[in-house]
């Protein structure tokens, strides 16, 4: 069968036209083109404030807040008429190109992109992009950011708006790395481009335009703590009170629950949290819902997470089974307390689909024998987790070992029994 030929952009009713500070001016032919042969142009304000009248005749539609939700009916209410969206700068690149090909599909658009703010910034800085982190926080918490200092590391924060540079500087100061260096880079790309810098530790300047990014070159204090990229963080980085999973029996869990890209944990019985925090560290798209029934250790949950730098961490308040029945399907769960309520085990295993993990620790014998029991009917790896530390013994050094951790880890098959 000969494949159909691609639309041509006659024949696409919606185009995305990327365009930077520069407007009109930094459009290249295509791109002007597309905006002016446009019946409808839709945008943010700013955005439609940089097209010139004479050349672009079409009726001027700006986005209603919140922006998202509003995509499908005003894209409806214009259906059969050549539509132009503009996007600031490259529109697949944290832009309004992701919602529309979630709402028309990638066949129904044609993107023009323009270089992204992050591209322009980093030609100012003379850093290689594939060597520099950026985090976005617009429509985001700056919390974000906790997740990416790490001592020498250069991020590019796009802001939210003019007073995100001051509030970047004071969780740099909060969070250990007074040190770190910031440029501010405002109206990248037009005549009005501006630049300016400091230390978080002395940042004094006051907000300025709205539209800017920030370079941050990390440098952590002496006297913080060293906060690693792989799972086992020090237990001294987690606020608790006692319920904590320790810092090598943590690790050995993490690997055990192996988070990839995009996968959702169910955490049943937080405590501190740790679990959920280390699983979102592993990378940004990671997601998990922290399960507590205790609303003080739920709070300390929420500030254990914000801190270590992912705040979307969501925190039920809730005994389990009953607090589950909401929650979306899991990827994979972790019971780290209340093993022998009724039903828990049951309904935990119900909500795992085919492929799905399951990563259950306990130190009580009670609960060893109810995890023995399903390791006989599911398989699995059943392990005991023992670890000793040196103490001092007088003048001498002697072991101190805490409670063995007995760990039960499974991987959901279909032709396992319920």
């Amino acid at each position: 069968m000969t494949p159909a030929p691609p639309a041509s952009p006659a024949d696409i009713p919606v185009t995305v036209v990327g365009i930077g500070a520069d407007g009109w001016a930094g459009l290249p032919a295509a791109s002007r083109a597309a905006l002016a042969d446009a019946e409808v142009l839709i945008g943010g304000p700013r955005q439609l404030d940089l097209l010139p009248p004479e050349h672009c005749a079409g009726e001027r539609v700006a986005w209603p807040t919140p922006l998202r939700p509003a995509v499908p009916g005003l894209l409806a209410a214009h259906a059969g008429r050549r539509v132009a969206v503009l996007a600031s700068g490259d529109p697949m690149f944290y832009g309004i190109g992701r919602a529309l090909t979630e709402v028309l599909g990638p066949d129904a658009l044609r993107v023009l992109p323009h270089p992204s703010a992050v591209s322009l910034a980093c030609a100012r800085l003379g850093w290689p992009v594939e060597d520099t982190e950026v985090i976005t926080l617009v429509g985001r918490p700056a919390a974000r950011i906790a997740a990416a200092l790490h001592d020498g590391r250069r991020l590019l924060v796009l802001s939210a708006n003019a007073a995100t540079p001051g509030e970047i500087a004071a969780l740099l100061r909060e969070r250990g790395f007074g040190p770190s260096s910031l440029r501010v880079l405002e109206q990248l790309g037009s005549e009005r481009e501006l630049t300016y810098e400091g230390v978080a530790d002395a940042w004094q300047h006051a907000p300025g335009d709205a539209l800017n990014v920030v370079a941050v070159e990390c440098r952590r204090s002496p006297d913080a703590l060293r906060l690693g990229a792989v799972p086992g963080l020090p237990d001294a980085a987690y606020e608790s009170d006692g319920q904590l999973t320790k810092r090598y029996v943590r690790a050995a869990t993490l690997a055990a629950l192996a988070p990839a890209p995009g996968e959702l944990l169910w955490d049943v019985g937080g405590g501190s949290g740790s679990i959920a925090v280390e699983w979102m560290r592993a990378h940004p798209s990671c997601r998990a819902h922290t399960v507590e029934k205790n609303p003080v250790r739920a709070e300390r949950i929420t500030r254990n997470a914000e801190r270590l730098g992912v705040p979307g961490l969501r925190v039920v308040t809730g005994a389990a089974p009953a607090a589950l029945a909401e929650l979306p399907t899991p990827d994979a769960v972790f019971i780290g307390g209340g093993l022998t309520a009724p039903g828990l085990l049951d309904a935990c295993w119900a909500a795992l689909p085919v492929g799905g993990r399951l990563v259950a620790n306990t130190v009580t014998l009670e609960s060893e024998a109810l995890l023995a029991d399903w390791y006989r009917r599911h398989g699995g790896d059943l392990v005991r987790l023992a670890v000793a530390q040196a103490v001092p013994v007088g003048g001498f050094t002697g072991w101190r070992q805490a409670m063995p951790v007995t760990q039960w880890s499974v991987t959901k098959s279909g032709d396992q029994e319920r």
